[in-house]
C-alpha cells in the first residue's frame, strides 16, 4: 500500500534524523524553509505537516514559521498541520492553533505523543476527504441522473421509479432547468422500452410551420423543397418514447392532430393518405401552468387530460434545502476532471453565496456558474467572486466580539490616516503606535499604506492572520 505523505518543515539536521527513524509508516518530505514548503505543499497536498515555527531567516522568532503556516493553509488548505514550540511557550502554540494549525507538541518531542497526534490527524484528514467524495457522489437518488439529498426532490425520483414499468403519459411540472428531461429519460431507462428509441423535441424551438412536419413526417412533393419522403419524430419513436418539451407551446391547429394520434395511436405523414400506426408512449413537459391555459381557450381541455394522466410536479433549486450546495461539489468534481483542473473546493463565502442565492435558472445556472469558475478561477478555491455571486451579509457577524473588534480597529485607522491627510507618520502618532507596527495592520485589514483606502475585504480570520504574520498588536485578541 502507499504510504500516507507526512511533510516536515524543520531546519534541524538532527531533528530531521529523529522525524526519519519516528516515522517508518509514512513518506516523509523534508522542508528547510518557505520556499521548499510551499512547492512541495502545493505539488504534494500532504495530508499532515509538522512544522518548527522557528525557520530561517527569523530562527530566533516566530514570524517566518507564521508566514509558512499561512503558506501551506492557503496552498493546501486540507493538510492538518502540527506546530512545533518551544518547552513552554504555550502563547505561540495556541496562536498558531487559531490561525489554522491542527494542533501543536512541545520540543523536544515526546515521540510517542507525536505520533499519535500524527495518526489522529491522518485519520480526520481521511474522514473529512471521505466526506467530501460522498457529497458530490448522488448516492440519495435511485436515478442516476438526478443529484439530490432533498427529500421533495428523493420523492420525485421515487415516484418516477414507479412510473418507469407502467404504460401511462406523465406530465412533468416544473420551472426551466429543473432537470425535467432527465426524469423523462429515467422514465423511459428504467421500463420495459429502455432498448427502444427515446425521442425528444422542444415544442417552442421550432417554428409553427415547420412542428408539424417535425412530429409526424412527410411525403416527397408534400410542399417545395420535399424531395424524399421522411418520418417524423413520432414514427422515429415507435416502440420507445416520445418526449415533448414544452408542450405548453404546442400551437392549437396541431393539438387536434396530436390528440388523435394519443386517442388512435395513428398518424399520418404530411401530404399522405396512409394511416400508420405507432405504438409510443409520451412523457410531456412543460414550465407553464396549463390549467390556466385551459380556461383561457389556448389549450385543449381533452388534450390536456390525455397528456395528464399522472402528473409530477418537479420543485425549483430554492425549494430543495441543501441541494445547490451538493451539486455545486458535485459538478466542481466533474468539471475538475473535464478540464484537467485542480481546484480543491469552494471558500466559506462561496458556499454562504451559493446556499442565499435564489437560483432562478436551477441546477442549468448553477452549472453553467460552476463551469465558469472552474474555468476562470486562478486559486485553488472558489469564491463568491468566480460564481459571479455576492457574499450575503450575516447580522450574526455582529454579535462576534473578535470581529467587532476588527471593525472598530479598521474604523479608527481609516479615520487616522484621513484626519492626517495621508501621512503615516501623523496617523501613527495619532493612533499612539510606530510606523512599522501601522504598516503591519495596514497589511492585515488590506488598507494601502498611502491612502487608508480599502484594497480587499478580508474576513475576520484573514485579519487575524495578517496581523500575525506581521507581530502586530492585534494578534493579542486571540
Amino acid at each position: 500500500m502507499t504510504k500516507p505523505k507526512l511533510l516536515i518543515v524543520e531546519d534541524d539536521e538532527g531533528l530531521c534524523s529523529q522525524y526519519r527513524w519516528s516515522f517508518p509508516a509514512y513518506d516523509l518530505l523534508f522542508a528547510h524553509a518557505r520556499p521548499q514548503a510551499l512547492a512541495i505543499a502545493q505539488k504534494e497536498q500532504p495530508p499532515v505537516a509538522i512544522m518548527d515555527l522557528g525557520l530561517p531567516p527569523d530562527p530566533d522568532g516566530v514570524s517566518e514559521g507564521f508566514a509558512t503556516l499561512e503558506t501551506i493553509a492557503r496552498v493546501s488548505p486540507d493538510t492538518k498541520v502540527v506546530v512545533a514550540t518551544s518547552h513552554g511557550d504555550r502563547t505561540h502554540a495556541l496562536r498558531a492553533v487559531s490561525n489554522g494549525a491542527y494542533d501543536f507538541c512541545e520540543k523536544p518531542a515526546d515521540i510517542d505523543l507525536l505520533q499519535s497526534v500524527v495518526a489522529r490527524a491522518l485519520r480526520l484528514h481521511d474522514l473529512e476527504s471521505e466526506n467530501r467524495r460522498l457529497l458530490t457522489a448522488p448516492t440519495g437518488s435511485p436515478i442516476k441522473q438526478i443529484v439530490t439529498a432533498s427529500d421533495a426532490m428523493l420523492k420525485v425520483t421515487r415516484t418516477v421509479e414507479k412510473l418507469a414499468t407502467a404504460n401511462v403519459s406523465v406530465l412533468l411540472l416544473g420551472e426551466s432547468g429543473t432537470g425535467k428531461e432527465a426524469l423523462a429519460r429515467a422514465l423511459h431507462e428504467l421500463g420495459p422500452r429502455a432498448r427502444q428509441p427515446f425521442v425528444a423535441i422542444n415544442c417552442g424551438a421550432i417554428p409553427e410551420n415547420l412542428l408539424e412536419s417535425e412530429l409526424f413526417g412527410y411525403e416527397r412533393g408534400a410542399f417545395t423543397g420535399a424531395v424524399k419522403q421522411t418520418i417524423g419524430r413520432i414514427e422515429a419513436a415507435n416502440h420507445g418514447t416520445l418526449f415533448l418539451d414544452e408542450v405548453g407551446d404546442l400551437p392549437y391547429p396541431l393539438q387536434v392532430k396530436l390528440l388523435r394520434f394519443l386517442q388512435e395511436q395513428v398518424i399520418e405523414r404530411v401530404g399522405g393518405r396512409q394511416t400508420i400506426p405507432v405504438d409510443v408512449r409520451v412523457v410531456s413537459a412543460t414550465n407553464q401552468t396549463l390549467d390556466d391555459q385551459v380556461n383561457q381557450g389556448r389549450f385543449r381541455s381533452d388534450l390536456f387530460y390525455r397528456l395528464n394522466s399522472v402528473t409530477v410536479r418537479i420543485p425549483p433549486l430554492r425549494e430543495r434545502a441543501g441541494d445547490p450546495a451538493l451539486l455545486a461539489r458535485f459538478f466542481l468534481s466533474r468539471f475538475n476532471q473535464e478540464f484537467g483542473r485542480a481546484i480543491r473546493g469552494f471558500t466559506d463565502g462561496a458556499v454562504a453565496a451559493i446556499a442565499a442565492h435564489s437560483w432562478p435558472g436551477n441546477v442549468r445556472e448553477l452549472e453553467n456558474r460552476v463551469k465558469r469558475a472552474v474555468v476562470m478561477s486562478e486559486t485553488r478555491m472558489i469564491d463568491a467572486a468566480d460564481l459571479e455571486l455576492a457574499e450575503p451579509t450575516r447580522e450574526e457577524t455582529d454579535l462576534d466580539l473578535r470581529a467587532a473588534r476588527l471593525r472598530a480597529e479598521r474604523e479608527v485607522l481609516q479615520k487616522a490616516i484621513a484626519r492626517s491627510n495621508g501621512r503615516l507618520a501623523g496617523a501613527a502618532k495619532l493612533l499612539g503606535i510606530s510606523r512599522p507596527t501601522l504598516y503591519a495592520l495596514l497589511d492585515a485589514h488590506g488598507l494601502s499604506a498611502d491612502s487608508g483606502q480599502v484594497v480587499g475585504e478580508p474576513d475576520s480570520s484573514s485579519s487575524r492572520a495578517g496581523a500575525a504574520r506581521s507581530g502586530a498588536p492585534i494578534a493579542n485578541m486571540d
